[in-house]
């Protein structure tokens, strides 16, 4: 394991995002992950934060909604495509998505949360959930929430503080 400083990480996972990474979730012992192409990175509250969106009808919302924490992993090198797609097409509610795309689940390296990390990725971030903030359209360009939101199936926004970042398997 390499820790890695918020500058580091921010490179690599914003050439990934747009592929799609794992937005991982855990809550009274149920574990969910779902793929995100869309996220943030920044400082806020002299904080190092990623904020990750999640719809309201999504599983994953029923569970972070909840939850204190969420870790986000992310392939770099590895060609995860097969699993990135069953979970972002797939619900929790039906399937055990990370049974069913084979992926292992890592224990987290910070000990103040207690979502775990997808092991088959090589960039993780664990983050501590310090707001959320469900989206008001109202306030959205028309343009975006035309072409977004036109089915009313809007996101939460969820502020995580990062609390560790790091590279595996390399």
């Amino acid at each position: 394991m390499k820790k890695v400083t918020f500058q580091e990480l921010s490179q690599d996972y914003l050439n990934q995002l747009v592929k799609g990474a794992f937005l991982t979730v855990k809550h009274e012992g149920k574990v969910n992950a779902m793929t995100i192409g869309w996220g943030t990175l920044g400082y806020m509250w002299n904080r190092p934060i990623m904020m990750v969106p999640v719809r309201f009808s999504r599983y994953t919302h029923t569970l972070i909604h909840e939850a204190q924490s969420f870790t986000v992993s992310v392939p770099i090198a590895k060609d995860l495509k097969k699993a990135l797609t069953l979970c972002g097409t797939k619900s929790g509610r039906e399937l055990d998505k990370i049974d069913a795309s084979g992926l292992t689940l890592a224990a987290p390296q910070s000990e103040a949360i207690e979502t775990p990390v997808i092991a088959e990725c090589e960039l993780h971030i664990e983050c501590k959930i310090v707001f959320k903030q469900a989206m008001d359209l109202s306030l959205l360009s028309d343009q975006i929430a035309s072409s977004h939101y036109g089915d009313g199936d809007e996101h939460v926004l969820y502020y995580g503080e990062i609390l560790a970042a790091y590279y595996t398997g390399e």
